[in-house]
């Protein structure tokens, strides 16, 4: 099949790489992004930036949502969802939590019942976006995915198939629950190394080659050693990802969930917030 044309809606951290990505492997790709300056340097590379949302749909078969929060991600899609070619595909990555996704995927149903919904968070943060190597955690009518199939193969590693639209949304909280957890859990762990005399180097040489050796805390710990938090994931994306999960929780009590949400909200409040979600540790030694 020829490859679908591609929109790209809110080119951030994940947002630009996927556009960046789609362009290298000869997409035709339309994009838009609230602040305009974000996506002027892909221009160059054939990248289609509109100044309206509705603008950059319009000859879509595919139209990607990256956006960073439940409010934002349901304000373009109102503005969008009109515009929309006829039969195309929408893909929903960003987190956004169970609630409004499905609410979206009801709105969709209902106004443009042409279209497909594919609910497709991401398992990844900006590296591995920018490299093509996130996982794709897709759900809804696979059937029917081709456009979508081809637009993903093309940035990222692989793709989940799990089930009716939603259940990605869903795994994508248990997901980023899990890192949550494992982040808080490792910075705590750093620090009583440090109490004892031991380096964050010295700690990993003692996990490595062992089960508990996971790349991801290499990557944090190599942050934590150079002090250097550039944001792969913000601390308060994180953060608001934390609350959606507990949101989405009902009565199911998390207790340690819990804990970790009031200790990076005092961190996102010292000013730790736009700092990569490993500057908790530097938050907690400053306390």
């Amino acid at each position: 099949m020829n490859q679908p044309t591609v929109a790209v809606l809110g080119l951030g951290a994940m947002g630009h790489a996927f556009a960046a990505n789609l362009l290298k492997k000869g997409f035709t790709v339309h994009g838009w992004n609230r602040t305009r300056s974000k996506g002027e340097d892909l221009c160059a590379a054939g990248l289609q930036l509109a100044d309206r949302s509705a603008d950059a749909v319009a000859q879509a078969d595919v139209v990607i949502l990256m956006l960073a929060d439940p409010a934002s991600t349901e304000s373009v899609v109102n503005q969008t969802l009109p515009a929309m070619k006829q039969g195309a595909t929408l893909c929903q990555m960003g987190t956004i939590g169970t609630a409004m996704t499905d609410s979206l995927i009801a709105q969709t149903a209902a106004q443009r019942s042409d279209l497909l919904f594919i609910d497709a968070p991401v398992s990844g943060t900006k590296a591995p976006a920018e490299n093509a190597q996130i996982l794709i955690l897709a759900s809804g009518e696979r059937e029917r995915a081709a456009a979508a199939e081809s637009v993903f193969a093309a940035i990222g590693k692989g793709t989940r198939w799990l089930g009716s639209a939603g259940a990605s949304s869903r795994m994508k909280l248990v997901i980023n629950s899990w890192l949550i957890g494992m982040m808080q859990s490792l910075a705590e762990s750093t620090l009583l190394a440090e109490e004892f005399g031991f380096s964050p180097d010295d700690l990993w040489q003692v996990l490595e080659g062992g089960p508990l050796a996971a790349p991801y805390a290499k990557v944090k710990l190599d942050m934590i050693t150079g002090g250097d938090y550039t944001p792969q994931m913000h601390l308060n994306w994180a953060l608001k990802d934390a609350r959606l999960a507990l949101d989405a929780a009902s009565d199911r009590q998390l207790p340690a969930l819990e804990n970790v949400t009031r200790v990076w909200q005092q961190a996102v409040e010292a000013g730790y917030g736009e700092q990569d979600l490993a500057s908790v540790f530097a938050w907690l030694k400053n306390q």
